[in-house]
């Protein structure tokens, strides 16, 4: 299975049309025709449902689809690492990011490097620790932030200065706004919006426990969205401080929970990976934030 042809296939999926992808790939639709069907007898699947105009994936198709967006994607950035091997001059790096404030530590190293190397790029993918994870291990990340307590066994990683404070948002009519911290048990009663992982790792151990107790009305992925649905009056949202503006103009509010409860972030790396010259000078910057 070649590159190419898997580039012919998922710029096919993507387009959706034969015609269209074959002008995007500058080749004529038969030569790109015969190649997708090809690519099926070497699979031994049908991967397309062909229709008069449009074309979509089978099932095996959307496999296919996947799979090779993740080999395009490695193969991509593999060329790019290459070819700035002879000549440092820029390059790309990609970082899987939790929500968190802590994020300020990346924005800072990679201002400071600008200031220092032409012609770099920053690639942020931001999703749960499982999601980056998943990336990273694929090597599609050369970092992950991650603010969950996860198993870093298999990881190298830097501990980094950053805490995260669970608490609640919600409107300033609320009669919550009162108190200056939330009880945990005060949850026990509330319409809750909460991360859509629900009750893993990422959420505090007492959480976790009481999950089934809990009332939960909605679930996020992305705290900005849970904020609309806080304003709208649907709930209050589960999650880290900082996140959402709570200032003096906003309708929003944050009260932290009591006993006061916190993530820790890290950055985290595989454990046989080759850093690039770009992810060695970010490293390099980022340590002295650290102590």
């Amino acid at each position: 299975m070649e590159l190419r042809v898997l580039r012919y296939f998922a710029t096919s999926a993507r387009e959706g049309s034969m015609t269209k992808a074959a002008e995007k790939l500058h080749v004529t639709q038969p030569t790109l025709s015969k190649q997708i069907k090809e690519l099926e007898e070497e699979l031994g699947q049908k991967l397309f449902i062909r229709g008069n105009y449009n074309i979509h994936l089978t099932p095996e198709g959307e496999i296919l689809y996947k799979r090779a967006l993740d080999i395009l994607e490695m193969a991509d950035q593999t060329t790019a690492e290459f070819a700035s091997m002879n000549q440092f001059n820029g390059g790309d790096l990609y970082l899987g990011c939790a929500e968190s404030d802590g994020i300020s530590l990346l924005a800072k190293t990679a201002g400071q490097l600008l200031k220092k190397h032409a012609n770099l790029h920053f690639h942020l993918y931001s999703g749960n620790a499982e999601t980056v994870c998943e990336r990273l291990d694929k090597g599609l990340l050369d970092f992950a932030f991650v603010v969950q307590n996860i198993d870093v066994s298999k990881y190298s990683y830097l501990e980094l200065p950053v805490k995260d404070t669970w608490g609640l948002l919600m409107r300033k009519d609320n009669p919550l706004v009162s108190k200056q911290s939330i009880a945990l048990e005060d949850l026990l009663g509330l319409p809750l919006i909460v991360s859509r992982q629900g009750a893993t790792n990422e959420m505090p151990q007492w959480i976790q426990k009481n999950y089934s107790r809990l009332n939960i009305v909605a679930t996020y992925d992305l705290i900005f969205n849970a904020s609309i649905l806080v304003r709208e009056g649907i709930g209050l949202a589960l999650g880290f401080d900082k996140l959402v503006s709570t200032s003096a103009d906003s309708i929003l509010c944050f009260r932290p929970i009591t006993p006061a409860i916190v993530s820790p972030m890290r950055l985290i790396w595989r454990k046989d990976q080759q850093f690039s010259r770009v992810a060695t000078l970010f490293l390099e910057e980022l340590k002295p934030l650290c102590f």
